[in-house]
């Protein structure tokens, strides 16, 4: 079942874009050539805003239903947020974004889900403060961290020793490479 996790995530990926690469808008004139399609053109600030915020939709969404409807603790399938790793790397290597999840509130179940950097302890206090996203766009790539709510099925594990079943939150951080200013 979990095959059928990565399987719906890519569906519901390429529903939501279609078969063409993420890429800014073109003018009719701008022909598409063959040394362009190693790297899809690199959007503005507002467009990958736009693209990460529909991203980030679809992969919480995912997530939620493939944990709930899929995911059994006893059966010793891999956790659906392990198994969108292989999604992440998929987008890395097709469209050259990157996502990773990051860890908020609760226990880390990955070290590099930890903050990595200066934006990344940012946005991760700006998650538990209550906010629902953290941006950035410099040095030629536009960032976003935005809230992925953690249920009590995900509690068992992320916050073991809990006092109450109040959903929690991690993270997910979308990296996609901008235009230069």
């Amino acid at each position: 079942m979990v095959a059928s996790a990565t399987t719906f995530s890519i569906v519901l990926f390429a529903y939501v874009w279609g078969d063409e690469p993420l890429r800014s808008t073109r003018e009719p004139s701008e022909a598409t050539t063959a040394d362009e399609t190693a790297e899809p053109a690199r959007p503005s600030v507002a467009e990958a805003r736009r693209q990460a915020e529909i991203l980030h939709s679809a992969i919480h969404a995912t997530l939620q239903v493939v944990h709930h409807q899929y995911y059994r603790e006893d059966e010793g399938l891999a956790i659906p947020a392990a198994t969108l790793r292989e999604v992440f790397a998929e987008l890395e290597k097709e469209q050259h974004i990157k996502l990773r999840w990051l860890a908020v509130e609760g226990k880390a179940m990955n070290a590099g889900h930890k903050p990595q950097d200066a934006f990344e302890i940012e946005a991760a206090q700006a998650l538990k403060s209550g906010e629902q996203q953290h941006e950035s766009g410099e040095n030629g790539v536009y960032r976003r961290a935005a809230r992925i709510r953690l249920t009590n099925q995900c509690l068992k594990c992320h916050v073991p020793d809990r006092k109450s079943t109040e959903d929690r939150t991690a993270g997910l951080i979308i990296s996609i490479p901008i235009k230069e200013k």
